[in-house]
């Protein structure tokens, strides 16, 4: 009979051994007979259907699972970028032996996370989204369980893997500014989250290095229903824009439907931008300039460093320079 939860101690007391003699037979170091060592083999096979795997485990005492953190607020224009890094990590972990477990969290409450980790179902967790008031990382670090943050962290001891998003929206933002847009404005989301303000930061930064002071009136944050996009595009073609820049695919494709419905041509009347680009844009007519990321390899890379920390690892905290802008006809 199968029997996936079968431990040291099932093994010990099965065969009239010790613990230790189990995990030296099962991990073929230490002094253990070869009789001995057959016999616990032998018993896990029996009670196992794929003895190999289960060795492992008991030897080293690890689930081979790592846990994935996803917010329960994500929507439609999240889902590409979780689908992509979740392909990333899945093409790691298989290739370590390692299953993955999803759990969502809202907000604080991060009870599927404590069950994960209080009943020993993982070995490690990559969070997908960093919080300026971070209930999931507050807690894995008092747990002490190995983990990984996908995104940056104002917490210089939580080990982070992210997109160069600060540059990358600089970046697009110059290209703006070089075109002669002065006047451009710039929607986001929650300012609890961390990206939210690193995008900020590097719309602003395009602004310093050009010597051209932004204009805090244009900038809206906290904006999280398309009612409040609707008002907000009422009021700034009231104030003699350039352009819009958009932090993400959902705010980007309710700017474009509400130039629509108030008859206005893109880019003749306004121009759009968008700092995240995914599938989501690819029926969007015109087509929208945006910001490109390798969200796969984003995952890869977190899923590596997080099983290198498992293994007792030295890590460090990476940001991946592999984006490009893509100029479209949104903003010609």
């Amino acid at each position: 009979m199968q029997d996936s939860k079968i431990t040291i101690d099932d093994v010990a007391r099965a065969l009239g051994i010790s613990k230790t003699t189990v995990s030296r037979a099962i991990s073929g170091k230490g002094r253990v007979g070869s009789d001995t060592r057959a016999r616990v083999m032998a018993y896990i096979e029996e009670h196992n259907y794929r003895p190999n795997v289960m060795a492992r485990a008991l030897a080293q005492q690890r689930t081979f699972n790592i846990g994935v953190v996803w917010p329960d607020d994500y929507n439609a224009v999240d889902l590409p970028f979780f689908q992509r890094c979740m392909i990333g990590m899945s093409e790691i972990t298989s290739s370590y032996g390692y299953d993955i477990i999803v759990s969502l969290t809202a907000g604080d409450d991060i009870a599927g996370l404590k069950r994960l980790v209080e009943n020993h179902k993982v070995d490690g967790i990559i969070l997908t989204r960093t919080l300026v008031n971070d209930a999931p990382a507050r807690y894995l670090k008092e747990c002490g369980i190995p983990f990984v943050a996908v995104g940056a962290s104002t917490d210089p001891d939580i080990i982070t893997i992210d997109n160069d998003n600060f540059d990358a929206c600089k970046e697009l933002t110059a290209i703006l500014l070089g075109k002669g847009l002065k006047r451009l404005a710039l929607i986001g989301g929650s300012r609890n989250h961390i990206i939210t303000r690193t995008r900020y930061n590097g719309f602003m930064a395009a602004f310093n290095d050009a010597g051209i002071e932004a204009d805090p009136g244009l900038i809206y944050l906290d904006i999280d229903t398309n009612l409040k996009v609707a008002g907000i595009l009422k009021e700034l073609l009231k104030n003699n824009i350039d352009g819009v820049i958009c932090m993400d695919d959902s705010i980007v494709g309710e700017v474009i439907a509400r130039c629509r419905d108030a008859h206005l041509k893109i880019p003749d009347d306004i121009r759009v931008a968008s700092f995240y680009n995914s599938s989501l844009l690819d029926s969007v007519n015109p087509s929208v300039t945006s910001l490109n990321f390798n969200d796969r390899n984003l995952g890869a890379v977190a899923a590596r460093t997080l099983l290198s920390m498992i293994d007792g690892e030295a890590v460090e905290n990476q940001v991946l320079n592999n984006y490009e802008v893509i100029l479209k006809e949104s903003t010609k």
